[in-house]
């Protein structure tokens, strides 16, 4: 698609320099959600349960952060497409193929950095979800060893575990603490 006016062409400019701002702003978030996400991991491993939660709540203000930033780029999509009149941001169906289309209306320079930050951008929430999923399959890894601890050592309970004050809980538990020793 060809700009004609020197004022579209303007506008497209300050769209472009607000969505390379705002992935900007969201790889920095994610490189931060790396470092809480190695946070907690050592809370977890080193049974700091306070330091935990902490990290817990510093990692739910990231996702607060994150999404503000995300529909502040969906709010540009929409006032791009507005000034381009749709075009190709009407055939793409979902963020990532907004983005692309509208990427691809820009000078090869812009285009280039800006998809260029957005890969990076990719890549760093891939590492993020990988180290997340790491440390998901050790705690899954901790539950299923002590259920089956309990089970042989305790077949009388039926599987069944307690909390300190004798109710039972679920099996369908998120997280487990134990705070007695064997």
């Amino acid at each position: 698609m060809r700009l004609n006016s020197r004022a579209v062409l303007k506008e497209v400019i300050m769209i472009y320099e607000k969505c390379r701002d705002i992935l900007l702003r969201e790889c920095e978030i994610v490189q931060n959600a790396g470092v809480i996400q190695e946070k907690i991991r050592l809370a977890v491993i080193n049974r700091e349960w306070d330091d935990f939660q902490e990290q817990m709540n510093a990692m739910n203000a990231v996702e607060d952060k994150l999404a503000n930033l995300e529909e502040e780029r969906e709010q540009l999509f929409t006032v791009f497409q507005a000034l381009t009149s749709g075009g190709a941001l009407k055939s793409a169906a979902d963020s990532k193929g907004r983005f692309y289309a509208m990427a691809s209306i820009l000078p090869e320079k812009q285009r280039n950095e800006l998809t260029g930050i957005y890969r990076g951008l990719k890549l760093e929430a891939l590492k993020l979800r990988i180290a997340n999923d790491a440390l998901m399959t050790y705690l899954s890894g901790i539950r299923s060893t002590l259920r089956e601890f309990f089970d042989n050592a305790f077949p009388e309970r039926g599987g069944k575990m307690y909390t300190p004050h004798g109710t039972h809980l679920s099996h369908d538990m998120r997280s487990m603490v134990l705070n007695h020793s064997f």
